[in-house]
């Protein structure tokens, strides 16, 4: 066994942590625990301070420097820097600032403005290999039906658009002598159909579908 396996005596580790704490070599919580003991153990107060007069004379290999006087200031400005307040523009400024602004505004919507926004398929009336064909579209807006396959009504007789809840009679959309009808409409209800009749001329007499219905298709939310 050596001399390094022995054990400190409780006195001698007192002793080793009364130096430790005088030569400044303890972490802070081992600092903050010797300053505690020290206000109510007295003899362990006195091995501290016979270790400070022991090792006063290291002292003298170092020089005493004094802090500069400015010295809190200058680290309580680079932690706390105060920013300069902004300086005050003139209102003739301001207005031309504002002015500037505007004017970059009206150009940015000049060359690009908004996008339109995107129609989606809703809707296919009739099948795929029909030759009269139509499809709804929404563009959040209105509801847009158009003919993709097939033609007009005959000489006399139009087309006209009708939206059907369930279980409730149809409602004319309105008529399309061209290619396309849209109507403002706040939404794509879902579930419910489009169709579209041949109607004489002026549409459909009587508010409800009297000729043939050619094409029809349920709103999807596709």
């Amino acid at each position: 066994m050596t001399t390094d396996d022995i054990p400190l005596t409780p006195l001698e580790a007192d002793d080793a942590l009364a130096a430790e704490y005088v030569l400044g070599v303890l972490d802070m919580a081992e600092r903050s625990a010797a300053e505690a003991r020290m206000k109510h153990d007295s003899a362990f107060a006195d091995r501290v301070a016979a270790w400070a007069t022991r090792l006063a004379d290291l002292d003298d290999a170092y020089p005493e420097v004094a802090a500069p006087e400015d010295m809190l200031p200058r680290i309580e400005a680079r932690l706390f820097p105060v920013e300069p307040p902004p300086a005050r523009r003139p209102l003739f400024g301001w207005l031309a600032g504002l002015a500037t602004a505007a004017a970059l505004v009206l150009v940015a919507l000049a060359l690009f403005p908004p996008a339109a926004p995107t129609a989606r398929l809703v809707a296919t009336l009739g099948e795929a290999d029909a030759a009269l064909r139509f499809e709804a579209r929404f563009d959040g807006q209105a509801l847009t039906v158009t003919r993709v396959a097939g033609s007009a009504a005959p000489a006399g007789q139009v087309q006209e658009i009708w939206i059907i809840a369930p279980d409730a009679a149809p409602v004319s959309l309105g008529l399309m002598p061209g290619e396309s009808l849209a109507v403002p409409y706040p939404a794509a209800p879902t579930g419910w159909t489009l169709a579209v009749s041949v109607e004489p001329e002026g549409g459909s007499p009587t508010g409800v579908p009297t000729g043939p219905v050619v094409a029809a298709g349920v709103i999807t939310d596709l």
